[in-house]
């Protein structure tokens, strides 16, 4: 079965997203299977990218493990034989969710993205040479595409279920989960993109920018959920390459952005166009070289980690 098809687990289906699939397997736990489908312009496309949802689950279960000390998370396995020894009903399924499937704990997600950048590029880079604003705050003049700002800035964001996120002001965040939670969500994110661009620096490797996304368990508990600084979810740039002023050499997907982009005759909405191959290998192997870089691992010889123990609180 190829990965880029749905997983069809006979557990409850909660929600089949543009990249995963949510199943309920449990009272309180959630299996997580991302898929080898890849959406640009939040159009998913026909063509999948060999074993990208190997890479985003691997790396974000690596993420989380990491970032534990820091802030509270969802994430209860990864290791096959640990999501086996929770659940003992996904056995029998194991080759349609091993290394693509992440077992977590339930939440109510909350409705933003929290977005941190520390560079302008994307849809920062067009707020800004539109108005001169970053989420709706005046910047310093002078800016140029791909620099660097002062200081990494809190840029949230709708969290749209279909169409297209839009970027929001703090204010925004305040309207939907309350003052002292927004302001919650805004220190968390910053410290999380710290650490995170930190160790991307010992790497070689700038973190652009990122988004996190936070829930609610049953008891109340705040909990970081969802992937983690993937290159689905930031911009990861290689230092070596950096030339502010100009786009960046990303190690994400940017093969099929700018081969989309590019087209004449597209408009950015379903159904999107046939990928050529070369730009399908070239977006696989910028994925498995960020996976390789920040893991410091080959995907073939790398083993998940074993968590049972762990305590995330």
């Amino acid at each position: 079965m190829s990965a880029s098809n749905p997983t069809d687990l006979p557990f409850p289906l909660l929600r089949r997203g543009k990249i995963r699939e949510l199943y309920e397997v449990g009272p309180d736990l959630l299996l997580l299977v991302a898929s080898d489908r890849v959406s640009a312009f939040d159009v998913v496309l026909a063509q999948p990218i060999p074993r990208k949802g190997e890479i985003l689950t691997l790396l974000s279960a690596w993420w989380l493990h990491r970032l534990a000390p820091r802030v509270a998370h969802h994430l209860v396995a990864v290791h096959p034989e640990e999501i086996e020894a929770e659940v003992p009903e996904l056995a029998p399924y194991r080759a349609r969710w091993e290394r693509r499937g992440m077992l977590v704990r339930r939440t109510d997600p909350l409705p933003v993205e929290c977005v941190v950048r520390g560079y302008l590029a994307g849809s920062a880079w067009r707020e800004y040479g539109h108005g001169g604003t970053l989420a709706g705050e005046p910047l310093e003049r002078g800016l140029v595409e791909s620099g660097p700002l002062r200081e990494p800035i809190f840029s949230p964001a709708t969290k749209a279920v279909d169409g297209h996120d839009e970027n929001i002001t703090f204010e925004g965040v305040v309207e939907r989960v309350g003052n002292e939670l927004a302001h919650r969500l805004r220190r968390l994110s910053l410290d999380l993109y710290d650490e995170g661009a930190r160790v991307a620096t010992d790497r070689g490797i700038l973190l652009a920018d990122t988004k996190f996304e936070f829930g609610v368990d049953r008891e109340g508990n705040l909990l970081l959920i969802d992937e983690v600084l993937t290159p689905d979810s930031s911009r990861f740039w290689p230092a070596d390459a950096y030339r502010p002023g100009e786009p960046q050499p990303s190690l994400d997907k940017q093969p099929i952005r700018d081969y989309l982009d590019a087209l004449p005759d597209w408009s950015k909405e379903p159904p999107a166009p046939d990928l050529p191959m070369e730009v399908v290998r070239a977006s696989a192997a910028r994925y498995r070289e960020i996976f390789r870089r920040l893991t410091g691992n080959d995907l073939d010889n790398y083993t998940p980690p074993r968590l049972r123990g762990t305590t995330f609180e």
